[in-house]
């Protein structure tokens, strides 16, 4: 009895050991989920709403950096048709410029051709003039013989019809030639201010056609200069934005990979936090299965107790038997019934309790 008591007390001593060990395996468990966010004791439940707001800022910036990506493809694309625009108004122009020179060039050999015929004009006029001045040069000439002629005193008498007075017919000459003469210098003077007027309305004809041509010309080659520097700026612009999508393109992709990385990072943490709960989880139960049993064996030493006291009160009687442990028999006669109840402990060298199973048994006499 007095071993069965040792017992009983190391084994409440080791139940209260173990309560103790389980309260303070709770508290530490309640402690690390005060620590590590908030949940239930059992660590069943968790609130991630710390990392749902920064998932949200995340999206955020990931939304943001799609639509500015979004922004800089549209500006890249207008810049491209404005570009192409350009282009193309740059092609028209060229090809009126090119139509341009071509008259330009048309109007300079019609100039040539008008001052060739210029030049031939003042040269049929130097003929005219020239053959003028030999007609008054040979009229002068054969007047003054005419004169030297009738200036001499030869008389002569002929009874003979009067002849043609020579001084009327030179003067009848002279009158003719000088009037053709005159005709001859007003035709070609009309013919050579005719001809003089339409070149000259022609040459300033040409000349306006030419100044506002080159006036054009000049404006055009000014209008291309300003779009080859237009273009040249926005294909600057274009490489600028460019190279500022590229840099924020690499920009996003490594602000994505640190984000996963983080990701990543926390998913590991949150599985390495659930392993963990598990292992304490299981750790409890272990714990409370031990608690569980071993309230049974108080329970079953309780029933024990109340037993042999019982039969002790009654005049029962108690054996022990000594071999792998310790055997106590209990026997009660109630209604020619015996009840038998044996408590098997093994015991190691050192006196401790390894296991205790509990045994009973119910046997019925008949009456003699």
């Amino acid at each position: 009895m007095q071993n069965l008591n040792a017992h009983l007390a190391s084994y409440l001593d080791h139940v209260q050991a173990l309560e103790e060990a389980n309260a303070d395996l709770e508290q530490k468990i309640k402690g690390w989920h005060e620590k590590h966010g908030p949940g239930s004791c059992q660590g069943l439940d968790h609130d991630y709403g710390r990392y749902f707001s920064v998932m949200e800022d995340l999206k955020r910036q990931i939304i943001s950096a799609t639509n500015c990506n979004a922004s800089i493809v549209l500006q890249n694309d207008n810049a491209r048709l404005t570009a192409d625009d350009f282009r193309l108004k740059y092609e028209n122009e060229l090809a009126l410029h090119k139509s341009l020179e071509a008259d330009i060039n048309s109007l300079h050999r019609v100039l040539d051709e008008l001052t060739l015929c210029t030049t031939d004009l003042e040269i049929q006029c130097e003929t005219l003039s020239e053959e003028l001045t030999h007609l008054r040069n040979n009229h002068e000439e054969e007047m003054k013989v005419l004169q030297r002629t009738a200036g001499g005193n030869v008389t002569v008498e002929m009874n003979a019809t009067p002849g043609v007075d020579l001084t009327v017919v030179l003067d009848n000459m002279r009158a003719e030639y000088e009037g053709l003469a005159e005709q001859n210098r007003r035709d070609s003077e009309v013919q050579f201010n005719e001809k003089s007027a339409s070149l000259q309305k022609q040459i300033s004809d040409d000349a306006g056609a030419a100044t506002a041509a080159r006036n054009e010309l000049m404006e055009l080659k000014r209008n291309i200069q300003t779009l080859e520097i237009e273009l040249q700026s926005l294909m600057a612009m274009k490489h600028s934005y460019e190279r500022s999508l590229a840099e924020t393109e690499g920009n996003y992709c490594l602000q994505l990979q640190q984000t996963q990385a983080q990701i990543q990072m926390l998913e590991e943490q949150l599985q390495q936090i659930r392993t963990e709960t598990e292992g304490q989880k299981l750790e409890s139960e272990q714990l409370l299965d031990i608690q569980i049993f071993l309230e049974k064996e108080i329970e079953t030493y309780c029933r024990l107790i109340d037993g042999k006291e019982r039969a002790c009160k009654s005049g029962g009687y108690k054996s022990k038997d000594y071999g792998s442990g310790n055997v106590v028999n209990q026997m009660k006669d109630s209604g020619k019934a015996i009840v038998v109840k044996k408590v098997l402990e093994e015991v190691d060298q050192r006196s401790k309790i390894l296991t205790t199973r509990l045994h009973s048994l119910e046997e019925k006499s008949q009456s003699n």
